[in-house]
């Protein structure tokens, strides 16, 4: 029998693990194995909106946060939007994660969780949340905050990416959130000729944070990126 998208990508997941190299202080936290519930949840999620054989666009972002993605399974969906826009409870945790707010509203106005997922795949190409040691605990850290941090992931970024693609993704052009996060990925694209297109938008977190008045007209680009074909 073939494999279904959501198939693709619960294996993925399921088979989803860093074993190398971290610089001192930083860590990697995998959802899947800290928690069943994760599991159970993003396969629900999976089956629900990614049950066929479509080609979907590729939407990028750094690597889950803790509160999002590093808790759910679902690429900036935080329990909070899992389950009052995907209908799906998690009951183990509850959290909330800012990201996920703009990314849920900018779903709805580009016409909801249906048409959305039927269009477009999220994930990151490093697809675990990385965590770094501070003066205050344990803190969200993005694969390039550290240079050597991104010379010991970078072969497994690559790996995670071209895993994505296999999964059925149309490689003409794909989405990146976040500037910096888009300076990494063209240097990728450049040695490993993934992508053809690279459409840079800003990250949903800067949007929330910094520019949350404008937030409509954010939307409003994102919606236009997404709709030209």
């Amino acid at each position: 029998m073939k494999k279904t998208f959501a198939d693709k990508v619960i294996d993925f997941n399921k088979t989803l693990q860093y074993s190398g190299k971290l610089p001192e202080g930083f860590n990697v936290l995998n959802p899947y194995l800290d928690n069943p519930e994760t599991m159970v949840v993003m396969q629900k999620f999976y089956h629900k909106y990614y049950n066929d054989s479509d080609q979907r666009r590729f939407i990028i972002g750094i690597n889950p946060s803790r509160h999002g993605a590093g808790v759910t399974g679902v690429p900036f969906t935080d329990t909070k939007r899992l389950k009052s826009e995907c209908g799906i409870e998690m009951k183990s945790v509850h959290t909330h994660e800012v990201s996920s707010v703009f990314m849920y509203d900018m779903i709805n106005a580009f016409g909801g969780v249906e048409k959305f997922y039927k269009e477009f795949y999220i994930n990151s190409p490093f697809p675990l949340a990385i965590v770094r040691n501070t003066k205050n605990g344990w803190l969200n850290a993005n694969y390039y905050d550290d240079k050597q941090l991104f010379e010991d992931v970078k072969s497994f970024m690559i790996t995670s990416l071209k895993k994505h693609i296999s999964l059925g993704l149309d490689t003409s052009e794909v989405f990146v959130l976040g500037k910096k996060n888009a300076d990494f990925i063209h240097k990728l694209n450049k040695e490993e000729k993934l992508f053809d297109k690279i459409n840079v938008l800003e990250h949903p977190r800067y949007i929330q944070q910094y520019k949350s008045k404008e937030k409509e007209i954010y939307i409003d680009k994102y919606i236009v990126a997404f709709s030209e074909k």
